[in-house]
């Protein structure tokens, strides 16, 4: 479709043993073989095993080896940037992790950063424009904001200032948490749950609408988006349909 930027589909996290019984991995296959085999259907995967830990050097060196050339790593923040810390004072922990991440970003793998703040952190827009200073701008970063209060003009102009994505956020009864507000030169979706599939899963109905949409934001910039519903598997079964719908092409070398 002419004029519009690339668009990578994908999940939260690949390593889930209830994808092993016929919902997604073959039942033999290793769990050090499952990186691999996922990354032969999706170009992009959102790393969350990051927020409870930082990685370790080695882990995201395996993580650049077991992919193909042009897959993206998008990777959440630690929770101690956002939940303990909740974004004071970033500099030296923020170093120690991007340490971490040397491997992807020497292979050029890294896709965004994540900062999903807790739902009990209303806005603050003085400590908001402290953490974006300290972010690095050759990196791309998505805020998703889980209290109402941040979704407001001075929030979009700050991260606007930043090249920052506030992250469109799908939650099932949690209308008010979804803004659909351009932020940067790229658009960072999270498909948590759908609200008519049962049990977190999104129809074809809601699909289709979001294949419209994600086809409205790739005529401003590049577009990753990730279904995090992973709980019975629908997390895999949704990216794969929006994917093939969306007509996304990936060859992995």
């Amino acid at each position: 479709m002419a004029g519009v930027n690339q668009i990578h589909v994908g999940c939260s996290g690949w390593n889930y043993t209830h994808w092993r019984n016929g919902v997604f991995y073959p039942p033999r296959l290793p769990a050090s073989e499952w990186l691999p085999y996922y990354a032969q259907h999706f170009d992009t995967v959102e790393v969350n095993a990051t927020f409870y830990r930082l990685p370790k050097l080695s882990s995201a060196a395996a993580w650049v080896e077991r992919t193909p050339p042009g897959f993206a790593l998008a990777v959440k923040a630690s929770r101690y940037l956002t939940h303990v810390k909740r974004l004071n004072e970033l500099g030296e922990s923020l170093d120690t992790l991007l340490a971490r991440l040397r491997p992807l970003l020497d292979s050029r793998k890294l896709g965004p950063i994540l900062w999903q703040l807790p739902p009990n952190f209303p806005r603050d827009g003085e400590r908001l424009a402290r953490a974006l200073d300290d972010l690095p701008r050759r990196l791309r970063h998505a805020f998703e904001f889980r209290d109402e209060s941040w979704f407001v003009d001075e929030t979009y102009e700050l991260l606007r200032e930043h090249g920052v994505a506030l992250v469109v956020a799908d939650r099932a009864g949690a209308p008010g948490l979804r803004r659909e507000e351009p932020t940067a030169d790229f658009a960072y979706v999270r498909l948590h749950a759908g609200s008519h599939g049962g049990g977190g899963n999104y129809s074809h109905a809601e699909l289709g609408a979001w294949k419209r949409r994600l086809e409205g934001y790739a005529r401003a910039g590049e577009v990753f988006a990730y279904f995090n519903n992973d709980w019975e598997g629908y997390a895999v079964e949704n990216a794969l349909y929006l994917k093939n719908s969306l007509g996304v092409e990936w060859t992995p070398a």
